[in-house]
């Protein structure tokens, strides 16, 4: 199988006919049909449907498209890892960081600074399991702090600690007078703040309401937590947000209530490939965060 067969493939999927593919690609058209023709002998898979007015890719060749994406995306990956080693070496670590993480991950930059103290380091805000995935995949970054639950053969996604989710409020509300910690029912009709669809806190969050018998009067849906809390501030609803986040995040004057259910909680994992090389830079980033959260136990 050439390479190049497999990059005249992806081209053809992504412009829909040969006639684009071919500009696309700076070749002719009778040039690029018959590469095609050639992969497909070579595979004993039909990849393309073709007739006069349309192209259809088939179910095999959608799976073979997708495989030569992962391809190509670590060929690139490659090529400019071969570059930046030229002509800076191997000091550069590329993070994606929940926003819980923002509080805790200084401390272990502080340790990895003392054996790369010139290493270029990049933050990313990660939030979604999409954008995890997708970020990995494409190696923007080398690993995610993340409380999304990966389901990839090629990720690794190791558990390091697990933290309770608290009842955000606004100051004076009702629910403040409660001696006791809140249950999932007291939220009952009132004003919810919730993460949008994605992302794992919400379903952590709807697991929680749903095993209460609870349906919730959803008022807003935000990404940041940072959001949510300046809703609640302004007295637009009540959310649930980590206990990690809020016991550090200072700018609010919100209230924090407990909640009594035991099942409200979620695990932050460390995600990266697992089936792709990870430089020492990276291998050692991980085993400081391991050593932080055993130190803590």
């Amino acid at each position: 199988m050439d390479f190049r067969q497999l990059i005249y493939f992806i081209t053809v999927v992504e412009h829909g006919t040969f006639t684009k593919a071919a500009t696309a690609l700076h070749v002719s058209q009778p040039s690029l049909s018959a590469s095609i023709k050639k992969l497909e002998i070579n595979t004993g898979l039909q990849l393309l449907k073709r007739n006069t007015r349309s192209l259809e890719v088939t179910k095999e060749g959608y799976i073979v498209y997708q495989e030569a994406k992962k391809l190509f995306h670590h060929y690139n990956h490659v090529n400019k890892e071969i570059q930046r080693l030229k002509q800076h070496g191997p000091q550069e670590l590329s993070i994606g960081l929940i926003e819980s993480a923002n509080f805790w991950v200084p401390k272990i930059l502080q340790r990895f600074r003392k054996t790369y103290p010139q290493a270029k380091i990049k933050l990313h805000e990660v939030l979604s399991l999409t954008d995890v995935e997708k970020s990995l995949h494409h190696f923007d970054i080398h690993l995610a702090i993340t409380n999304q639950y990966v389901k990839s053969h090629d990720i690794e996604a190791t558990p390091i600690y697990e933290e309770q989710l608290v009842a955000i409020l606004p100051r004076k509300h009702r629910l403040l007078q409660k001696q006791t910690a809140l249950e999932m029912k007291d939220f009952q009709d009132e004003a919810f703040i919730i993460c949008k669809e994605g992302f794992q806190t919400r379903a952590d969050i709807l697991n929680a309401f749903n095993k209460a018998g609870i349906t919730p009067a959803f008022a807003f849906e935000i990404e940041r937590f940072e959001t949510a809390c300046r809703l609640v501030d302004e007295g637009l609803g009540i959310t649930i947000l980590p206990e990690t986040y809020v016991k550090h995040e200072i700018n609010g004057t919100y209230q924090i209530k407990s909640i009594s259910d035991s099942n409200i909680s979620r695990h932050v994992y460390i995600a990266y490939e697992k089936n792709h090389y990870l430089p020492p830079i990276v291998v050692h980033f991980i085993d400081l965060i391991k050593n932080f959260f055993s130190e803590s136990d």
